[in-house]
């Protein structure tokens, strides 16, 4: 403020000067920026130059050394004499610089023949070729093993004026019709390789060099001037048993501080400025039309939302509800605001279930188990009591960072679902009583056959034990007789008994009743039936069952349908194809886990083996398909509820060929399981 208490204020000018400086100092900021961006872009340009030129250099490298190894190929080609051999390397090694050395050693690496380089003096003079036969033996391993060319790793050779050469070994085995003949060994100089193979217009402003991959410099070729920077690229050079960098330095300076673009530059800041104001209007149209994007795809997502039958739900890590949609609101019947916010426990969960789901959520929120891709199964509680079923899939919520920020759940009311499965089990129910009473027809034929052999006995040893009680026949050595004639009417009478009691309890329609049940229990319920028919159809049936099998829980009127039905089928089949001698096995073993079933449980296997023709591949895939059959008079319902039977019981039913000849069907059953708690076994028994 001025001395009078007045506050100063800007004159137009000061304001004016402002705005030039503001102005000022973008401009110098903006060409500072650009200059140090051009020269940024020059050095870029002198690297990737280098780095195409290091690149070219290891290509030429790697062409020559396979070129390299063609010669030494067709040094060996065919079996060469000594002398042409000798003429031959040497003139190799008047083509190839880079080559010191080449040598023909036998199988056990010993020398046959070799040749010096004519441009230098003997390499190996001053400390002769046997320091080096680790490396060549190392290299000629490689060389066998990978049945090619090999390199040994580099060393150091000294030389008789007191300098020395860096070296590596190259071994080529040659194999004649399998069989290890020969080495050729060839000694590279790592120097004469830069001067020999790297092209000379790529070291007319640069210096090769091999390098160790710690840096350490192996060989060098090229003139060492320096300019005020150095600019370096590597590249590696991978060979059969050896590794080397091959680094290419560049002494060419860097750009100038100021390069001829400031012209362009001056030119390029006044369009920038007229151009600003044409970009921030851009700008701005594109963000009202990014916005009514936006709006448009909110109203989208909200009209999708609440035309959706399935129920949404999300979370936040706390376990918080932050989202509802429409259609989760009319299944639990609370209203949007009653939800927004609230903390477990949830309102709609049932009381006596809330510690569970309580448990449940902490698990999830604490990220120590992820839920199942396929959902799982809960009951939820309506605002009026009324409990349903759902079925929940939750996901993780992940924002647009890739940050977790809670859950997603997704819920479908099963209510209708259970109601459809409920109708169904009480139709299969009513078709397995169907399909029993259709075997009962089947065999009231031979009841009347089967029945007659004890009832014909019954008669006789009553007629012979009347006979014995007459007065005239009256003795006491009858008695004895008349004693075996009884014991005999009773046995007969009792097989009689048994006949009519299996089909009885076949035939009885009873609820599902699942309980502990012997193996051999199951076995001798339907035996009397199966004698039966086996008898008519002549057919021998043998029974397998293992030591101390455990009892299975299963419901025995249903299992004693399953294994009646697969014996059926098995003599019909074999009786229908003519089998000779037919056989039947009935089999019952244990297992250690059942096809689709939890591994951790225990399993008791019932296998039925026949002898007859097998199944053809066309029947096998609609075998188990309902009202599918081979029979005139079948209704193709057996096997689809012999399937649907042992499913129910969480076991497997499948087939197998039989070898030599015809077919077995097994089908598991869990094994009762001892010590759990009646709680522990009605969950086991829930699980489809």
């Amino acid at each position: 403020m001025s001395a009078s208490g007045r506050p100063h204020r800007h004159t137009p000018a000061a304001v004016r000067w402002s705005l030039w400086a503001a102005v000022a100092g973008l401009v110098a900021a903006l060409l500072i920026t650009l200059v140090w961006l051009a020269g940024r872009y020059e050095a870029s340009q002198v690297q990737s130059k280098l780095e195409r030129d290091t690149a070219d250099a290891l290509g030429d490298i790697r062409a020559a050394l396979t070129r390299n190894v063609q010669s030494l190929q067709a040094l060996q080609a065919g079996p060469p004499s000594r002398a042409a051999w000798s003429e031959q390397a040497a003139q190799l090694l008047r083509d190839h610089r880079e080559w010191i050395r080449i040598e023909w050693r036998d199988a056990a690496l010993g020398t046959v023949l070799y040749a010096d380089t004519p441009f230098r003096p003997p390499p190996f003079a001053r400390l002769g070729r046997a320091n080096a036969q680790a490396d060549v033996a190392l290299a000629c391993a490689n060389g066998r093993r990978v049945s090619g060319p090999a390199y040994s790793s580099s060393y150091f050779l000294p030389q008789l004026d007191g300098l020395g050469v860096e070296v590596m070994e190259l071994c080529l085995p040659q194999v004649d019709a399998g069989h290890l003949t020969g080495y050729v060994v060839a000694t590279y100089s790592l120097g004469e390789m830069l001067s020999s193979l790297v092209g000379p217009q790529l070291m007319r402003s640069q210096e090769v060099s091999f390098t160790e991959a710690d840096g350490t410099r192996l060989a060098l070729h090229g003139a060492a001037r320096r300019g005020s920077r150095v600019f370096t690229s590597q590249q590696l050079l991978d060979l059969p048993g050896n590794t080397m960098v091959l680094r290419m330095d560049s002494w060419r300076g860097a750009p100038d501080l100021f390069p001829n673009v400031l012209t362009a530059l001056v030119t390029a800041m006044s369009i920038a400025l007229v151009t600003v104001l044409l970009l921030l209007g851009r700008d701005m149209r594109r963000r009202l039309r990014a916005e009514q994007d936006l709006a448009d795809a909110l109203a989208f997502r909200k009209a999708m939302e609440d035309s959706l039958v399935t129920g949404l739900r999300a979370r936040d890590l706390q376990g918080r509800i932050t989202y509802v949609n429409p259609a989760f609101c009319a299944m639990v019947g609370f209203e949007p605001h009653e939800l927004l916010g609230h903390i477990s426990p949830a309102p709609y969960w049932p009381p006596e279930l809330a510690g569970e789901y309580q448990k449940r959520q902490e698990i999830r929120l604490a990220g120590e188990h992820q839920p199942p891709r396929e959902g799982y199964e809960s009951v939820f509680m309506r605002k009026d009591g009324s409990r349903f079923p759902v079925l929940i899939i939750e996901a993780p919520l992940i924002n647009h960072e890739g940050v977790q920020t809670g859950w997603m759940s997704a819920f479908l009311d099963i209510s209708e679902q259970r109601r459809v499965e409920e109708i169904s089990r009480a139709s299969q129910e009513r078709l397995q009583a169907t399909a029993r009473l259709a075997t009962v027809g089947e065999m009231a034929s031979l009841l009347s056959h089967e029945l007659n052999q004890p009832l014909a006995a019954i008669s006789s040893y009553a007629t012979g034990s009347i006979n014995l009680l007459q007065p005239h026949a009256r003795s006491t050595d009858a008695m004895p007789d008349i004693e075996v004639a009884m014991r005999r009417i009773a046995e007969q009478a009792e097989r009689a008994g048994r006949v009519i009691k299996s089909v009885h309890d076949f035939v009885r329609r009873r609820d599902q009743d699942r309980r502990p049940v012997e193996p051999r229990a199951l076995l001798d319920a339907i035996m009397p039936l199966v004698n039966l028919q086996a008898r008519k159809l002549r057919v021998e049936v043998r029974t397998r069952l293992a030591e101390r099998l455990p009892p299975v829980l299963c419901d025995p009127t249903m299992v004693e349908q399953v294994l009646l039905n697969l014996a059926r089928n098995a003599m019909q089949a074999m009786d229908e194809a003519g089998v000779r001698n037919p056989s039947l096995v009935i089999e019952v073993r244990r297992v250690g886990h059942a096809e689709h079933s939890d591994a951790a449980k225990a399993w008791l296997e019932f296998s039925v083996a026949d002898v007859g023709p097998g199944i053809p591949p066309e029947v096998q895939q609609q075998l188990f398909t309902p009202f599918f059959t081979t029979k005139a008079e079948g209704m193709g319902l057996g096997l689809s509820m012999c399937r649907t039977v042992v499913e129910q019981h969480g076991g497997f039913l499948g087939f197998e060929p039989n070898r030599p000849q015809g077919t077995i069907f097994r089908f598991t059953l869990p094994v009762n399981p001892a010590g759990m708690s009646h709680t522990a076994q009605d969950r086991a028994l829930a699980t489809p």
